[in-house]
């Protein structure tokens, strides 16, 4: 079905190219996934250039605070995390793609620690492992008590400098370069200026393009996630005519440090391993808030944590709720959490004297651009790994510390696939474009993550929803050259036009996407809802049963 009002950006005004290089494969984004693409197939002797739109490391993972899901305790089992997996998955996990991650997890643990990952240890010397929500066991690796994402991003940095890979720091990918069959064969990038503008750019020709760009979290007006969290390779992704999925699917972090109604950009995140540890949410009075909610209490997956906060506050009119992690003591918050403890008291707040004001924030991207576990989408030529991708994985909610892990997995197992499959001599020759260019003027991002936080948070209505989009289709179009602002405004415009139409559409209450209006899940939704994109940057929208597999078009490398 055409999906009405939505519109977005079919092709952007791309700058022309000054330069052409050649490789085997182009990885874009260096959090973890694209970082550990790029070794895996360098150690396989292939040639490969990483592109990152900042400095290398960049990107989400090195903010992840509670760590890697993996089954390694004695009384765990790989039956367990399965379960636990596809419970907080809320009905829309595929269960053979979940299956395939647990079973592989503890592989990509290990090869961690062969690279050098200093993880936190036991006593008896293997790792040490702690519990977050949904999971029925002590499941959680970290690293440096709440820098696991730090360390596993130092340590994949750190193993790529000595593998021989071409990185492009300050780089944005533009636009997919396709063959005359449809094939994508490389991508237009160009460099960053300080101010923002494009410079440079030039053509990068490869067998094969990956795609690990993390999530939209931007999109909000307040968000965990990093400011370069902002859905460009999602937005390329649909322009090269891969089709995106579960965008609806947004995970709010139930324990964000609330700073005020006007917080915007990047928000303090209070990780999931503190209640794991034993801190508990309360209410302004100090009464439980979580403990008739859910058999787990403050251990709920974080869907029903997050839509219990947000109940609870609409109907008390109070601002925020509070983490009480008084109990843990002042020695073992210093210990484990120093990290958190520190942003805390930099903001005013002491944990371990004082319940701190939290609240539910925009944190994880579920949806992505619809691919399998080894990165394949619909699109000959193009791959996607890490929180862009949307695998099955994790359905309509992700499980707490699952999405590093999926990372590292979908990684290796995307590597493989290519350096099985790409073929001898050089990429196929790109050819124009015929959809329309233009972008969104920068000026609008403000106004667009006002208007997605209002009408597209915790809870959600159709009335909102309706007028969400209808503001998105008033945004104004960019008057001048393309700058980064405007590629990554452009992108915050799709992702959240995708996200209002497939809300919109799903007229129920499943995992992360809840109704007010339609608070019950419904069986005859337990579908995907996956979006396209013609020439004219109109949206089409048709629902995916689940275990189709994730490409409907004959895939390889071009």
């Amino acid at each position: 079905m055409t999906s009405g009002l939505a519109r977005v950006v079919p092709a952007l005004p791309i700058p022309a190219a000054g330069w052409t290089r050649t490789t085997d494969v182009v990885v874009v984004g260096s959090g973890a996934a694209g970082l550990m693409t790029a070794l895996a197939l360098a150690d396989a002797g292939r040639a490969v250039t990483v592109a990152t739109k900042g400095a290398l490391g960049d990107g989400s993972t090195r903010w992840a605070q509670g760590g890697l899901a993996a089954v390694l305790g004695s009384d765990d089992d790989v039956a367990l995390h399965v379960r636990d997996t596809l419970v907080a998955g809320a009905g829309l996990c595929d269960a053979d793609a979940v299956r395939t991650l647990v079973a592989e997890a503890p592989a990509a643990i290990a090869l961690l620690q062969d690279l050098g990952a200093r993880l936190d240890l036991a006593a008896d010397g293997r790792p040490a492992l702690t519990r977050e929500g949904g999971h029925s066991r002590d499941r959680i690796v970290h690293a440096g008590g709440d820098a696991s994402g730090a360390e596993v991003t130092r340590t994949l940095v750190e193993a790529l400098a000595t593998a021989g890979v071409e990185v492009l720091e300050h780089t944005v990918a533009l636009d997919a370069l396709k063959s005359g069959r449809g094939d994508v064969v490389g991508l237009r990038v160009a460099r960053v200026a300080d101010d923002g503008a494009l410079v440079d750019a030039g053509d990068l020709r490869a067998h094969a393009v990956v795609l690990a760009t993390g999530g939209y979290g931007q999109a909000y007006a307040a968000a965990t996630s990093p400011a370069g969290a902002t859905g460009d390779g999602l937005a390329l992704a649909l322009r090269a005519g891969a089709e995106v999925a579960d965008v609806e699917m947004v995970q709010f972090h139930p324990t964000v440090l609330w700073q005020g109604p006007g917080a915007a950009g990047q928000q303090v995140l209070i990780s999931e391993a503190v209640r794991g540890e034993g801190a508990v949410l309360v209410d302004g009075e100090g009464r439980r808030i979580m403990l008739d909610a859910h058999p787990l209490a403050d251990l709920a997956p974080r869907d029903v944590v997050s839509a219990t906060i947000a109940a609870h506050l609409a109907t008390t009119g109070e601002d925020c709720a509070y983490l009480d992690a008084t109990g843990l003591g002042a020695e073992f918050l210093a210990r484990r959490f120093p990290g958190i403890l520190a942003a805390c008291r930099a903001a005013g707040y002491d944990p371990t004297t004082q319940p701190v004001p939290v609240t539910p924030g925009a944190h994880y991207t579920c949806g992505g651009v619809l691919a399998d576990l080894d990165g394949r989408t619909g699109v000959a030529g193009l791959y996607t790994v890490g929180e862009v991708a949307c695998t099955g994985v994790h359905g309509a909610n992700r499980l707490a510390s699952n999405s590093i892990t999926e990372g590292l997995v979908a990684a290796r197992r995307c590597a493989a696939l290519l350096d099985a499959d790409l073929p001898s001599g050089p990429p196929a020759t790109p050819r124009r474009s015929g959809a329309a260019a233009g972008a969104i003027d920068p000026a609008a991002r403000q106004a667009i993550g006002v208007a997605t936080s209002r009408h597209a948070g915790v809870v959600r209505t159709a009335e909102g929803l309706t007028a969400l989009t209808g503001s998105l289709a008033a945004a104004p179009r960019l008057d001048g050259p393309l700058t980064l602002p405007a590629v990554e405004v452009t992108a915050v415009h799709t992702v959240a036009t995708l996200l209002a139409t497939a809300a919109l559409a799903r007229p129920e209450s499943r995992g992360c996407h809840r109704r007010a209006d339609a608070p019950a899940p419904r069986p005859e939704w337990q579908v995907r809802i996956a979006h396209s994109l013609d020439a004219s940057g109109r949206l089409h929208t048709r629902t995916v049963p689940l275990g189709v597999p994730a490409t409907d078009q004959t895939q390889g490398v071009a």
